[in-house]
């Protein structure tokens, strides 16, 4: 094809004007969500501190009533009357306590109940400083602190989901937790290393710390407003029992939990192993004492980094068969490590239970029923530990000590598949920050 000679060469084009290049836009990447921090939550933080100074004085006060106690009766069964003088109370009046927490101001109530605490510590500081305590008096002032009790747990219980969204609550319970825990390592060390001072000194600084965990409760700002009080009926002070009997998934948690305990109570038997079986001494027993804690602490603090996401009901069965078989794992060790290690794992699981536990009553609870459901949840709880002790103190005398902890550990594992089959709504329960529990 011949060439137009008008047209130009290529290669005598003139080139196009220069345009400056656009600079090329990067849409920036979807953020990932981080999680809340609860160090922004201020009413969760004072709530956290206040916990932590209430059972460190808690676990101080302990010490020191339980050493006192024998060194003035060198008797073990009045060791065994400290506990019964604050169960009675904590047990006849906890039901009316979850009605309070549901009519009243639940700051106001646990104020009231630590400032109680306090004039019983510091009463029990004057009478040791004036060498006019008695065992009496002890008894007296242990049975106030008891009856405190029964109206702080459930208060305190209720408290804590109006501090936190109820999508980080499961974080919130997990990190409540951890103080509680931490308070059990460090208070009786503490309260010991007090008490060789004196017992006044223990008492004292145990009064102090209730005062400080009622000054920090007085910060704490929440929106809720309390109902007008209402005169107690028998319908309404047991209505949270009539509340938790309807919903299958809480009621199921709750006794899964109080059968576990009471079955896989191996922690009231720890002198027997630390001295006959594992050929310890006193430190053996109590780094034995300490290991569940431990393990307590750590799953406490895993999780309140990385919560559980779904499935939870049946991690919650998953946990408890792990309480199971750690439980039987140290009844049947004589090797004090090994030991150790399975009541680490021992606590570690069982708080994993403890926070879907807690997690789902909280959340699966309108907060006019708060109180009266955590009441009810007080009682499972008590009920468990101080029969727990008492069953593995009669099965051991009846068929031996390590029986007696294998046996209960069997019987966890028992009671779970047992469970699986009559509450498959606990079965089902996905997730924390949402649970689905119908009413039956």
């Amino acid at each position: 094809m011949a060439l137009d000679p008008a047209a130009p060469h290529a290669s005598h084009r003139t080139p196009p004007p220069h345009r400056p290049a656009r600079p090329s836009i990067r849409l920036p990447h979807a953020p990932v969500a981080a999680p809340e921090s609860l160090l922004r939550q201020r009413a969760f933080v004072l709530f956290w501190f206040a916990r932590v100074a209430a059972m460190l004085a808690h676990q101080m006060l302990a010490v020191a009533v339980g050493w006192q106690v024998y060194e003035l009766t060198n008797s073990a069964l009045d060791l065994g009357l400290v506990g019964l003088a604050q169960f009675l109370p904590s047990l006849a009046l906890v039901l009316a306590a979850g009605h309070v927490a549901d009519r009243y101001d639940r700051r106001r109530i646990l104020q009231a109940c630590q400032i109680v605490e306090a004039l019983a510590a510091g009463a029990l500081a004057v009478l040791s400083a004036t060498s006019v305590i008695s065992e009496q008096a002890i008894f007296a002032l242990v049975a106030v602190v008891g009856a405190a009790r029964a109206f702080q747990m459930p208060a305190q219980q209720a408290l804590l989901p109006s501090l936190v969204p109820p999508r980080i609550l499961a974080r919130a319970l997990a990190t409540s937790a951890s103080a509680t825990q931490a308070a059990v390592i460090a208070g009786p060390a503490l309260g010991g290393l007090i008490y060789v001072v004196g017992p006044a000194y223990a008492y004292g600084t145990s009064a102090g710390l209730f005062v400080l965990a009622a000054m920090l409760v007085g910060l704490i700002a929440v929106a809720r407003r309390p109902p007008r009080p209402e005169a107690a009926t028998l319908a309404s002070v047991f209505a949270g029992m009539a509340f938790i009997r309807n919903r299958p998934a809480l009621l199921g948690a709750i006794s899964l939990d109080l059968f576990a305990v009471l079955l896989g109570g191996a922690t009231a038997l720890l002198p027997i192993y630390a001295r006959d079986i594992l050929d310890t001494g006193p430190w053996g027993l109590g780094l034995l004492r300490s290991s569940t804690a431990i393990g307590a602490l750590g799953m406490a603090a895993w999780l309140a980094h990385h919560p559980l996401k779904g499935q939870a009901g049946r991690k919650m069965f998953a946990a408890v068969a792990v309480f199971g078989v750690a439980t039987v794992v140290f009844g049947l060790s004589t090797w004090f490590p090994l030991s150790a290690a399975a009541l680490v794992v021992l606590g570690a699981s069982d708080m994993i239970s403890v926070v879907v536990r807690q997690t789902l009553v909280q959340l699966g609870t309108p907060d006019a029923m708060r109180g009266r459901v955590s009441a009810v949840n007080s009682i499972f709880i008590g009920t468990s530990n101080q029969l727990g002790e008492f069953e593995s103190g009669v099965t051991a005398a009846w068929f031996g000590t390590v029986a007696s902890v294998v046996v209960g550990g069997l019987g966890t594992l028992a009671v779970v598949l047992l469970w699986m089959r009559l509450f498959p709504a606990l079965v089902r329960v996905d997730r924390l920050d949402a649970p689905h529990m119908p009413p039956r």
